[in-house]
C-alpha cells in the first residue's frame, strides 16, 4: 500500500470525495463527527468509528473499560461491535435490534446503543476521534434496479391490482398537512388507502414517513374513515418490518419496471 500523495492529502474535518456511497472523516471535531454519523444512521448505512474511548455497559450485567483505542461499528440492523487490535472477537457488543444516538459533548463523542427488551445500553464515549467512515451497503436486490419511483407509479396506476384485487387509485400526489401522499385510493371495500412508495428497499424513515401521511389524513378528514397505509417497495429492512407491524401498517414487494 502506497502513502498517499499531497495532492490527495486532506486536512482534518474534511470529508473524502461523496459519491453518495461513501463518506470518511479524517480527526473531526465532535460535532462534525455527529452529524455525519447521523447522516449515516438515518440512510441505515454501515458506520464504523475509530479513536481513543471509553466503554460502558450496563444491562443484565455492568462492565466498564477504561481509556484506549478501539474501533466501534455500528450496522444498518441495529447490532454494535467494539473491537481492539487483538482477537477476533469484539471486546463488548449489542444485538440487532438497537437504537444508535450519537451527542457530541463537552469535547467528547458519546454514542449509545440501547434495545429495552431487555434493558441494556452501549455507551462508548470518544476523548479523540480519529477516523469516521459511513458506507452505504448495497443489496443485490437494489443493484438490479433501474427505474425511478415515477416508473413504479406509473406501473401500480396501469395496473392498481398490483397492489391488490379490487384496489382503485383516486390521485397522486395529494396533499396532506405532513406531505403529498404518492398514491391516494379505496380498496374494494371502500376503505381509504394511503400508498407511499420506494424505488430500493425501505427503512425506518419509510415507515415513518408513511405512518405521519396516514396521521395527518386521519386528523384532516375529520371521519372515523378506516384509513390503510400501504408500504410499496422492493424489500424492507427488518427494522422497517418491525416498525410496520408496531403502527398497523402494511407491505407490498413491487420493483420498478426494468429497462
Amino acid at each position: 500500500m502506497t502513502a498517499p500523495s499531497e495532492s490527495s492529502a486532506r486536512e482534518p474535518d474534511e470529508p473524502a470525495p461523496d459519491d453518495g456511497r461513501v463518506r470518511t472523516l479524517e480527526r473531526p471535531e465532535p460535532a462534525t463527527a455527529a452529524e455525519t454519523i447521523r447522516w449515516g444512521l438515518e440512510a441505515e448505512a454501515l458506520v464504523t468509528v475509530f479513536g481513543r474511548c471509553t466503554v460502558e455497559y450496563e444491562g443484565r450485567a455492568a462492565s466498564e473499560l477504561g481509556a484506549g483505542e478501539r474501533h466501534l461499528l455500528l450496522k444498518p440492523d441495529g447490532g454494535a461491535l467494539v473491537h481492539t487490535a487483538e482477537g477476533q472477537q469484539p471486546v463488548n457488543w449489542q444485538p440487532p435490534g438497537c437504537v444508535h444516538a450519537v451527542e457530541p459533548r463537552e469535547g467528547t463523542l458519546e454514542v449509545r446503543s440501547t434495545r429495552s427488551t431487555p434493558a441494556e445500553e452501549l455507551l462508548v464515549s470518544f476523548e479523540e476521534t480519529l477516523h469516521v467512515g459511513v458506507f452505504a451497503m448495497s443489496e443485490p436486490d437494489q443493484l438490479s434496479i433501474v427505474g425511478t419511483e415515477a416508473d413504479l407509479r406509473e406501473r401500480l396506476l396501469e395496473e392498481p391490482s398490483l397492489l391488490e384485487p379490487g384496489f382503485q387509485p383516486l390521485a397522486i400526489e395529494r396533499q396532506t398537512p405532513a406531505g403529498a401522499v404518492d398514491v391516494f385510493g379505496e380498496d374494494r371495500a371502500g376503505r381509504t388507502v394511503i400508498v407511499e412508495l420506494k424505488r430500493r428497499r425501505a427503512g425506518p424513515d419509510a415507515v415513518s414517513q408513511l405512518r405521519r401521511y396516514v396521521d395527518a389524513l386521519e386528523r384532516d378528514l375529520h371521519t372515523a374513515t378506516d384509513l390503510r397505509g400501504i408500504l410499496v417497495a422492493p424489500s424492507v429492512t427488518e427494522r422497517a418490518e418491525r416498525l410496520l407491524a408496531e403502527h398497523g401498517l402494511e407491505f407490498v414487494a413491487l420493483e420498478p419496471p426494468r429497462e
